[in-house]
């Protein structure tokens, strides 16, 4: 997903606040926000009990 559309379902869930932080800061701020587990490009990714997640792909890249 690219930065802009973090973004913009950052301020769609009206988080503020997210506008020098990077792509992945802004993804822990959401999951944090949708009471998940502020995981995204963390050193769980390789064992990551989430098959679900939106952000897997993603996270699996960072």
């Amino acid at each position: 997903m690219h930065i802009n559309e973090v973004r913009s379902r950052a301020k769609a869930m009206g988080l503020q606040g997210l506008g020098r932080q990077t792509k992945a800061e802004i993804i822990r701020h959401i999951q944090r926000a949708e009471l998940n587990t502020p995981c995204f490009g963390s050193e769980q990714a390789a064992d990551c009990p989430y098959p679900d997640c939106c952000w897997r792909s993603d996270c699996l890249k960072a």
